[in-house]
């Protein structure tokens, strides 16, 4: 008898802390790289996805300020919102920024500090430009017209056909019908869209091209930025994996919301082949979800507004219920992250969230490692004592030597003794409970100027050396980037890293 309850005990401790010859059996710890800019396109790393869009610095979420050349005095929405547009203020700061929504290759929607959008009064019946409404439609569609010679002299025409001006310091109306591009014009503006930096990710592309173009720009960058060759080259080099980002929308393939194209589901379906044809896993990231958990582009995000808390739950919960049915039984997964970099959103919808996912992972597989993203703005700590009901479930922690002030004034070697250091010390926490720990995104990147190859060879050691002591592995971000250091594509054709 005391033998059944030793066995029943030691069965328990198995499931819970997975003993090293399991660990062996799953090829952990992972060598994995991330597909970045793949199927979720990341316009800083490949600048050229942008080039054939009209209008391309006015994308969507594109921050405006607007002058009146004549009163020399900003546009703003007073009191952030809820009230008229006015234009005097001598300065512009939040009031006076407007975010963009593309609507076509001329025509947008403005959204102010307060979440609601420029528009016509009462409706569209007056010709007072207002910022009262929550939802954009006709009323709230401007065409921003821009001058040949210079494009940041540009005037607005209202859907009701006339162009806005400026008839004082307190009264913007839709009711000047003249073609005058004097400065002294009422109608003329100047615009500053380099508030910050310009989101560039998947909605931005897509809805930039438009839905005549997006379908065959996305399609030639899935079948071209990553093939089976990549997978060979990463297998030959020592990776055991890698972690692919999606968007919310794949669940809804081949037919999309828009502005989002179909078909990233084939092209992870071709991952999965690829990686089982190379002795390699699939870790399914989803990176973007609806409602954005960070407002970053590679979020998905339309404007960088953070909106995702508990009424999108249900939607996140089910685009983990699609991908664990499609993929939980293939032989190829390496695991499927539930979200990406939380920052910004209320913790305890996050553990809410990550706990139904859970489950939905289970319905489908038993083994299957589930990954959650600790969030950004928490310590690395947060999710230690939640994890603890969970099988086979992962910690991810990102360590960027980037990103911060403290960072800038490093050199070479104190980026490397930091490494070895405070990340193996952080890294060492996660670690030590029952859940697996994996750095799911790190780089040879850093703030050093001036540094040598050796430099970077150092840097890139450390770091393999601290991240490969965590149980579930590392990836490194990313594989293909237009800057170097970026690129472990690059890194290991340069001499710059070694996997084997």
């Amino acid at each position: 008898m005391a033998y059944r309850y030793l066995f029943a005990f030691l069965l328990a401790l198995c499931l819970s802390h997975p003993p090293h010859s399991v660990l062996v059996a799953q090829n952990l710890p992972y060598k994995a790289v991330n597909l970045g800019n793949w199927l979720l396109a990341e316009g800083w790393m490949k600048p050229s996805l942008f080039d054939g869009i009209v209008n391309k610095d006015l994308l969507d979420g594109t921050q405006v300020q607007l002058m009146s050349t004549k009163f020399q005095k900003y546009l703003a929405a007073e009191n952030g919102g809820g009230a008229d547009l006015v234009a005097n203020r001598a300065s512009a700061s939040g009031w006076e920024t407007f975010k963009l929504w593309r609507v076509s290759d001329t025509s947008f929607n403005f959204r102010v500090f307060n979440k609601q959008f420029l528009g016509l009064e009462n409706q569209g019946s007056g010709n007072k430009i207002v910022a009262v409404s929550n939802s954009p439609s006709n009323p709230e569609t401007f065409q921003i017209v821009r001058n040949s010679n210079d494009p940041n002299k540009i005037r607005i025409k209202a859907s009701n056909g006339l162009f806005l001006q400026v008839q004082s310091e307190t009264s913007v109306t839709a009711d000047y019908a003249g073609t005058n591009w004097d400065e002294n014009d009422p109608s003329v503006f100047r615009l500053n869209d380099k508030v910050a930096n310009q989101l560039q990710g998947e909605y931005q592309l897509t809805n930039g091209y438009g839905p005549a173009r997006a379908p065959q720009v996305m399609h030639n960058h899935w079948d071209t930025y990553i093939t089976e060759d990549d997978f060979r080259f990463m297998s030959e080099n020592g990776l055991t994996a890698v972690r692919i980002p999606v968007g919310w929308w794949i669940a809804q393939d081949p037919n999309p919301p828009k502005p989002f194209v179909g078909g990233s589901l084939a092209a992870l379906d071709n991952a999965f082949t690829w990686a089982q044809k190379h002795g390699m896993k699939v870790i399914v990231d989803l990176h973007a979800v609806q409602g954005s958990q960070n407002g970053n582009d590679h979020s998905g995000a339309r404007d960088g507004y953070i909106e995702w808390g508990d009424s999108y739950i249900p939607n996140t919960v089910s685009v983990i219920d699609f991908l664990a049915r499609r993929y939980g039984g293939n032989p190829s997964l390496g695991g499927i992250e539930l979200m990406n970099e939380p920052s910004g959103v209320n913790l305890d919808s996050l553990k809410n969230y990550y706990k139904q996912a859970y489950d939905a992972v289970r319905r489908y597989s038993q083994s299957a490692y589930v990954i959650m993203s600790n969030p950004l703005d928490h310590d690395s700590k947060v999710l230690l004592s939640f994890v603890q009901g969970f099988n086979n479930v992962v910690i991810d922690v990102h360590y960027y030597n980037l990103y911060s002030n403290y960072f800038n004034s490093l050199n070479a070697q104190q980026n490397i003794d930091f490494i070895r250091n405070q990340r193996a010390s952080d890294l060492s926490g996660v670690s030590s409970t029952n859940a697996l720990s994996f750095v799911g995104e790190w780089t040879g990147a850093w703030s050093v100027q001036g540094a040598s190859k050796e430099d970077y060879q150092n840097y890139a050691k450390a770091q393999l050396d601290v991240y490969s002591r965590a149980t579930f592995g590392w990836a490194y971000w990313s594989y293909k980037c237009q800057y170097d250091q970026w690129s472990l594509k690059w890194m290991i054709e340069n001499g710059y890293i070694t996997l084997n």
